[in-house]
């Protein structure tokens, strides 16, 4: 964001330092007007030798290269003079033209260089050296430059950033001048990251008229996005899109209505009616219920084979592990065998793992194939680790990539399935609806299918409610589990997080167990409380590392207690600036060596290198949602960032860190399926729409070994009080009842 108090910096670039082709990072020294040679550094493309600049940004003080100019805005006129043309011919700007032919062609026409190859590329041939050929071969080369670089520069002037000048030339191409000053809402296109209001006041701002029609069909898209992806919809009442659309696009009813239709007929969105009410969606989400709507149906009129279960196998399992299955593990483990799909679910302390595990060696013993995945890295790794088996994210599984409109695509798929006989998904209740169709369309027929999740847990992040609406169908056969084991009742969070989703009150007065409660009546003084605890007190007490075994988990970002101040005051604690720390400083935020992040946007183009228990490096690709990890590295002058997710390290570009967010505290909707040693939740000012029990709930059976809340006991009670569920509109029960 430009503010009045920048910098300006105006001259001429001596020299490219520093060029990272794939993103357009540069670092560039600048003769400035007053003789002082400045390091700007920025998103700038295609700048090159002999250009005047004017640069608007700030200076900033860099650990190991000192006074940098960080350029948010650039304008840019071509090189005037015969020295600065030479400059920029010398550079190696024009492919073909070195240093030595530079000094050719300016000494033979001066400051007429430019047009001379551009209009007479034939001149240039009466220089000794240059043949026709190649002389056609420069001006050709200096149009495609000047064309880019033009087009660049006109990008600019209509107020788009650098940064976003280049999304929207990979975008567009050579048309996208004329795309943009045509139509400047196809700016709200995904993968260039400029949302509607952004585009409406870019519009505003052209000097020619924009069919209102555009305005109409983006403003609408836009509602309809936010509110989806916002609440978890898949799909939203017609009726109730009219009033939001009109009031933001300062029109009438009809005429939304009416636009609705146009967007429906050119398949932006696609209508469809439950219950006598219609409904609109977006045309990808409606695809994915509806598909994987029709495999469940396939899955249960054709059920993968099973066989029967004889109950001297469960005794040999039970005596192999020195256990006894209660009735209910036993029926899910002969239920997993004999029809070949399961829902399993439960609460903390009711035996999943033990089923699970149950399950797996019975297949196993059959001589089948059994992969095992969950949404998350950390959730895949906590799998891993019950089970003793390899498990991956579903999105590696599938061998998740980018698409052009920044949704995803899978190279698994119906027409090339995963190798498997059996799947097995660990905590569906996190699994949206487009992850868990594309799971189910990559099943090859006959594969054997175990659902496993925990209905109180939150819902996705993403749009949809599978695990509700798969059980609410009553297709599949499901078993939940609900004895909980004596032995796991000797622990407060399991015995609590069972006292809070049955809305009893938890006990708080105990300090001799797991899950302990410090009574605090203001922010600022919770606040404080967490630092310390972090910091010294838990990890002197318990051993624990506070970046690795401890984890703050918020209601909310906002307030003394949210997300934001929290990790800022954690970073000064833990992570302090220190000579020789490297840093990386935004608009927004400083990231620093050390500091634990999180990637709070799904990239598939995000490169990792893992090495196995072998010491061979595993090659992949895509950091996803909710993802964290360490930063290792920080280069500031190739403008990146290695950072170690969970054994992947990954290196990230200077345009991909505003993904990143700081994660020594984190909203506890981002830390489903996840688990940590020790767990503080800051229970005070929570806003209303947060105050509720199965946030609460999921909050608590996050923590393996120690629950510790921080706030007032009538905060915690008006949590465990609430019963209120988030309401999401989804058309997959609907489609699973549909013939």
């Amino acid at each position: 964001m430009l503010t009045e108090d920048m910098d300006h910096v105006y001259g001429m670039v001596e020299e490219i330092i520093f060029r990272k082709e794939d993103t357009g990072y540069t670092i560039i020294d600048v003769a400035s007007e007053d003789g002082e040679l400045i390091t700007v550094v920025g998103m700038l493309p295609d700048i090159a030798a002999g250009e005047e600049v004017h640069f608007v940004g700030n200076y900033e003080q860099h650990p190991t290269f000192g006074r940098q100019f960080k350029a948010e805005v650039v304008e840019r006129t071509m090189p005037q003079t015969a020295a600065s043309m030479l400059k920029y011919l010398a550079s190696g700007t024009v492919k073909g033209v070195g240093p030595s032919t530079a000094a050719k062609i300016i000494e033979a026409f001066g400051e007429d260089t430019f047009d001379v190859i551009e209009n007479k590329p034939e001149e240039l041939s009466k220089i000794k050296g240059i043949t026709r050929e190649k002389a056609k071969a420069i001006s050709e080369e200096f149009r495609k430059t000047n064309s880019t670089r033009e087009m660049m520069i006109r990008l600019e002037s209509l107020g788009l950033t650098a940064n976003e000048s280049i999304n929207v030339f990979k975008v567009f191409g050579n048309n996208a001048v004329s795309r943009v000053t045509e139509n400047p809402y196809v700016l709200c296109a995904a993968d260039i990251g400029i949302g509607f209001e952004r585009a409406d006041a870019l519009a505003r701002g052209l000097a020619d008229t924009i069919n209102p029609a555009y305005r109409v069909k983006a403003g609408i898209l836009h509602v309809v996005k936010y509110n989806l992806f916002s609440n978890g919809h898949t799909c939203l009442p017609r009726e109730k899109l009219l009033t939001p659309c009109a009031d933001l696009l300062d029109i009438d009813k009809d005429t939304v209505d009416i636009t609705m239709d146009t967007l429906v007929s050119e398949r932006q969105l696609t209508s469809l009616t439950i219950d006598d009410v219609e409904f609109v969606s977006l045309p990808y989400i409606y695809e994915a219920e509806y598909k994987a709507a029709q495999r469940i149906k396939m899955m249960v009129k054709f059920p993968p084979a099973g066989r029967e279960t004889l109950d001297k196998e469960i005794e040999k399992l039970e005596k192999k592990n020195g256990i006894e299955y209660e009735k209910l593990q036993r029926e899910a483990i002969i239920t997993a065998a004999s029809k070949g799909v399961l829902i399993l679910t439960g609460g903390p302390g009711t035996g999943k793992t033990t089923t699970v595990n149950g399950i797996l060696e019975l297949f196993e013993h059959d001589g089948l194939n059994v992969v095992l995945c969950a949404p998350t890295g950390r959730a895949a790794q906590r799998m891993s680790e019950i089970t003793g088996k390899e498990a991956s994210t579903i999105h590696r599984l599938l061998e998740a990539e980018r698409t052009g409109d920044d949704r995803m695509s899978f190279c698994k798929n119906e027409n090339d399935p995963i190798d498997a006989d059996v799947v097995i998904v660990d905590e569906l209740s996190m699994v949206d609806v487009v992850l868990f169709s594309a799971l189910l369309s990559a099943l090859p027929l006959g594969c054997r299918l175990i659902m496993v999740g925990d209905t109180d847990q939150l819902p996705p992040v993403g749009a949809g409610s599978v695990l509700h609406d798969l059980l609410e169908s009553g297709l599949l056969p499901v078993v939940e589990l609900s004895e909980v084991f004596r032995q796991a009742m000797q622990s407060l969070i399991v015995s609590n997080a069972h006292r809070i989703v049955h809305g009893e009150e938890p006990e708080l007065s105990r300090v001799d167990n797991d899950f302990f409660h410090m009574e605090r009546q203001s922010g600022s003084i919770v606040a404080g409380t967490i630092i310390d605890l972090y910091k010294d007190r838990l990890p002197k007490a318990y051993g624990y590392d506070s970046v690795k075994d401890i984890q703050v988990l918020c209601p909310t970002k906002k307030g003394d207690c949210g997300t934001a101040n929290l990790n800022r005051l954690l970073q000064e604690a833990i992570n302090p600036p220190a000579k020789g720390k490297n840093e990386y400083k935004n608009m927004v935020r400083i990231f620093r060596e050390g500091d634990k992040v999180m990637q709070v946007k799904n990239n598939y183009n995000i490169q990792w290198i893992k090495k196995n228990g072998k010491g061979k490096a595993i090659k992949g690709e895509g950091i996803f949602n909710g993802d964290t990890g360490i930063i290792l590295e920080i280069d500031r002058r190739a403008g990146t960032m290695k950072i170690n997710f969970d054994g992947r390290e990954a290196l990230y570009p200077a345009e991909t860190v505003k993904e990143l967010e700081l994660a020594y505290a984190m909203t506890v909707h981002k830390s489903q399926g996840s688990e940590f040693e020790a767990v503080i939740m800051p229970v005070v000012d929570v806003p209303p729409n947060l105050c509720y029990r199965n946030l609460f709930y999921t909050a608590v059976t996050r923590a393996r070994k120690k629950m510790i809340t921080i706030g007032t006991k009538n905060t915690i009670l008006a949590m465990v009080e609430n019963d209120r569920k988030i309401k999401r509109y989804s058309a997959l029960k609907y489609l699973l009842k549909v013939e």
